[in-house]
């Protein structure tokens, strides 16, 4: 059994939903876990500090070992504060899942700037100012995991949600630059792409009755993302720098792949042109390569270039 003694671990947004359930599968495995939600409506709206205390209550009561944090992830004082309350409570940080964040839909053209503001500002400033007090307590121990809660509508889109969007696959980037530099610390990061049915799709559809007849979200059972989020956590997992989708029950890893391209001669200055010519090599997606950072695309470049790195 996959196991979670003597460590610790963060979830944020962790008072409802699918935030709640990995909060509660972490203690279950022996996590003490700092569950973080502020209690806010899904929009951002207000706070409920019961929110939290009662995930605790819950893990406390089945003899697990909790306690609530009711800080914002949208500031670095927050981030600060919600790390601080794994050491002095618990002495280490092992875990991190940052899954805070809200939900609305809004048309591309009437996206106001507060609008975009405001979702990045949860999403993803919200994933930096949790992860980068988190990693210096790593690097220090030398050791450490973090998962980041990515959607597919910002790897693949999805209508009405370009701040959304926009945050989610911005979190991948963190993700990717925490793995290359944690590397050498005992340092993982990853993301998931979950699928689960939770506040965030009810408030968004809202018509209950649509929704028994939609057959699609009654297999999308959010308790079937938890063993995704949990095992990434864990120190038996040894991936790092990858991403992968959880959606009802079935898990798959999601990659950013490089196309082989077209590679003009040598020497030669390519216009226009040529490139609407070489189109159909330009756009193949076969063979590919997947790289391991910005650099690996560039060596592999002057590699067929015969240029020596």
């Amino acid at each position: 059994m996959i196991n979670f003694t003597d460590q610790v671990a963060i979830v944020t947004g962790a008072g409802r939903g699918l935030g709640r359930l990995y909060a509660i599968e972490l203690a279950r495995r022996g996590a003490a876990v700092v569950v973080n939600d502020l209690g806010g409506t899904m929009h951002g709206e207000g706070s409920d500090a019961t929110v939290a205390d009662q995930v605790v209550e819950e893990i406390e009561r089945a003899g697990g070992t909790a306690v609530a944090s009711h800080d914002s992830v949208d500031s670095p004082e927050g981030g600060e504060t919600i790390v601080r309350a794994a050491l002095d409570r618990f002495g280490r940080l092992d875990a991190v899942v940052s899954n805070a964040g809200i939900f609305n839909s809004i048309p591309f053209e009437e996206l106001s700037p507060q609008d975009w503001r405001r979702m990045l500002s949860v999403h993803l400033d919200g994933g930096f100012y949790l992860s980068q007090p988190a990693y210096r307590v790593m690097k220090t121990q030398g050791y450490g995991r973090f998962v980041f809660i990515s959607s597919s509508g910002g790897m693949f889109g999805q209508p009405l949600e370009a701040h959304y969007a926009a945050a989610k696959a911005g979190l991948v980037g963190l993700t990717n630059v925490i793995a290359i530099e944690g590397a050498e610390h005992g340092i993982l990061a990853n993301t998931v792409l979950p699928f689960g049915f939770s506040r965030m799709v009810t408030e968004t559809v809202g018509d209950a009755k649509a929704l028994e007849e939609l057959g699609f979200l009654k297999v999308i059972q959010p308790e079937l993302v938890v063993p995704m989020v949990v095992f990434l956590a864990s120190r038996e997992c040894d991936l790092t720098h990858q991403n992968y989708s959880a959606c009802a029950g079935r898990f798959a890893r999601v990659f950013v792949g490089l196309g082989q391209g077209w590679l003009a001669e040598p020497g030669s200055k390519p216009t226009v042109e040529d490139v609407a010519e070489h189109l159909a090599e330009v756009s193949a997606t076969e063979p590919f390569t997947v790289p391991g950072s910005i650099f690996e695309e560039v060596f592999g470049v002057c590699e067929r270039l015969g240029i020596t790195t």
